[in-house]
């Protein structure tokens, strides 16, 4: 492949004279533009024939890595499937050209499918109401405990304003408690990862008046079930607080339990994560907030609009072709996927809590340390195979930390694949540990220095005068 068209920048590409478009016949007369709001030079754009544009941008797309392309143990995090089908329905111009502002009587469609989703999603989960205002997980969050501060605030209990926080939380929990302006309280975890009772108990004995709320993630970040979340929420209840459920991990839960009849009162829903719209790229996102009976009249003010409708589509898309009984599978398949990658590999990777996971688990790294070949080196290697990177060095509860997750969508062949490559890359740490160490190997550029691109970016192109054209 020509280096010249796979690897420069457009700006490098460009020619001076050179155009790849012809502008319309002009029907609309001639305007000065004031002298005030007129460039001072020419833009410095670049200037290339259609084809070179064409071949450019396609070589840098098949550079991307997605869920159309390969296998992303990101999964529901990051990338979960999104059936074609969402996005044919998404892309309807009855839906897809509405205005927020335009008359509520030409958006009854619209407005009836928000309506349609609010009943799908209290079915699945247990709750009585839902808001699609906030536009993200962290949104919903914020808009969540919003709801649990209102409600303390009506009954004047303002003492209430400490939330309590696994040691294994998102770091999003702490994050949006902060700026909701509630105080933190650090909850331990147990050796098998779960939420440690005793110390929880010893916290809500001690501070359980200023109690507003806890937050849980189940599964947890370990990918393991709380299995005591009915007596945690008593507690919790009992001392007058509300219990928040982080539905980052609801995945696995569909079709198995619902939170709310787990005793949780507040909860918000990554609509892109479970209901499949991939938002790699930091976008699109939808954070519907439910809460039980009573609590929707403390819904608070956080936009003037339904968030992002079409996520809301594809979600709703998604539900409907997969039907009541069916999407009772996504949980259970999406266990079953993650527990056999995990007892496939465990004998050459190091699980520091051995039993039966969720919808994710954690390794921590190799289980010969002695090659010194890091969970790093691992998952720049795995590129080189044509595979995307699980998640690495999260939960910070391991050193090594390698989660992997493959959402219920894969196909034993895809998993067994992967597998096999992991298990390859076992022995090359054994073999040649220099070749992981030193990975990738295939992709364009090898690796960059993290810390100087975070800290010296460089954002702009400065054209140079003196091309050898």
């Amino acid at each position: 492949m020509n280096s010249r068209l796979y690897g420069n920048l457009i700006f490098e590409l460009s020619k001076e004279g050179r155009k790849g478009y012809s502008l319309p016949r002009n029907n609309y007369g001639s305007y000065e533009i004031p002298a005030s709001m007129r460039r001072a030079e020419e833009a410095a754009l670049p200037e290339c024939d259609e084809l070179t544009v064409v071949r450019h941008y396609t070589n840098l797309s098949n550079n991307n890595f997605g869920v159309d392309t390969g296998f992303y143990p990101l999964g529901s995090c990051t990338m979960k499937y999104n059936p074609k089908i969402n996005e044919e329905m998404a892309a309807q111009p009855q839906f897809q050209n509405l205005h927020p502002l335009q008359p509520e009587h030409t958006v009854v469609g619209a407005r009836a499918l928000v309506i349609l989703l609010e009943k799908s999603l209290c079915a699945l989960t247990g709750l009585a109401h839902f808001t699609f205002k906030p536009y993200a997980g962290a949104h919903g969050e914020l808009t969540g405990l919003m709801v649990i501060d209102n409600y303390h605030r009506s009954r004047g209990d303002m003492a209430r304003k400490k939330v309590i926080v696994p040691d294994s939380a998102h770091g999003t929990n702490p994050a949006s408690a902060a700026v909701c302006g509630l105080e933190i309280v650090e909850v331990k975890s147990l050796a098998n990862g779960q939420v440690d009772f005793e110390d929880l108990q010893r916290i809500v004995a001690e501070q359980g008046a200023e109690i507003a709320a806890m937050m849980m993630t189940n599964p947890n970040t370990l990918g393991l079930f709380e299995t005591r979340i009915p007596e945690i929420a008593k507690l919790i209840h009992d001392c007058g607080g509300l219990m928040y459920y982080d539905g980052a991990n609801l995945n696995p839960m569909l079709g198995a339990c619902r939170p709310g009849d787990m005793g949780f009162d507040v909860m918000h829903i990554n609509l892109h994560k479970t209901f499949s719209t991939p938002h790699g790229g930091g976008g699109p996102g939808s954070g519907p907030v439910g809460v039980r009976e009573g609590l929707q009249e403390h819904f608070p003010f956080v936009s003037p609009y339904h968030g992002n409708f079409g996520v809301m589509m594809r979600a709703y898309a998604y539900i409907l072709s997969l039907g009541r009984d069916q999407v009772k599978m996504v949980g259970p398949l999406a266990t079953l996927n993650a527990n056999y990658i995990k007892e496939s590999l465990k004998d050459v990777y190091e699980l520091p809590i051995d039993t039966t996971c969720c919808h994710e688990f954690v390794f921590d790294g190799l289980k010969d340390k002695s090659t010194g070949v890091t969970t790093m080196d691992i998952a720049k290697r795995l590129l080189d195979y044509g595979y995307h990177a699980p998640t690495i060095y999260f939960p910070l509860l391991f050193h090594e930390s390698l989660m992997i997750e493959p959402t219920e969508n894969e196909s034993k062949e895809t998993l067994d694949g992967f597998i096999t490559v992991m298990r390859q890359i076992a022995e090359e740490a054994k073999a040649d540990p220099e070749l992981v160490k030193s990975a990738p190997h295939t992709t364009p550029i090898g690796r960059v220095d993290d810390v100087l691109a975070a800290k010296h970016p460089v954002t702009t192109y400065k054209q140079l005068r003196n091309e050898q054209n």
